[in-house]
């Protein structure tokens, strides 16, 4: 990619960034986080990575086996991709 395209993605509106990324899958979006310094911006942001959680998020981590420590949304979603015990192991996330 030219500089020149990676100076007009990093003219793009934060938000419209967000929203280019919940597109993605998770590990696409970490990719993304090369294309351009907003692209990385937007990838570090809780916004995008609570867009990739269930509604009931919460509902869900207040059910798990073994407590989850997550600072930050995209940690979340990182641990909840790896299949976590829920309801006394008799069901998976």
């Amino acid at each position: 990619m030219s500089n020149s395209m990676g100076g007009l993605i990093d003219m793009l509106p934060g938000d419209c960034v967000s929203k280019i990324l919940s597109f993605n899958s998770p590990a696409d979006t970490f990719r993304s986080s090369m294309v351009s310094s907003m692209f990385h911006s937007a990838v570090e942001s809780d916004v995008v990575w609570e867009m990739f959680l269930p509604t009931d998020y919460k509902d869900v981590v207040s059910r798990l086996i073994t407590p989850l420590t997550f600072t930050t949304k995209k940690e979340l979603v990182v641990s909840l991709c790896n299949h976590v015990l829920i309801d006394g192991g008799r069901n998976m996330f």
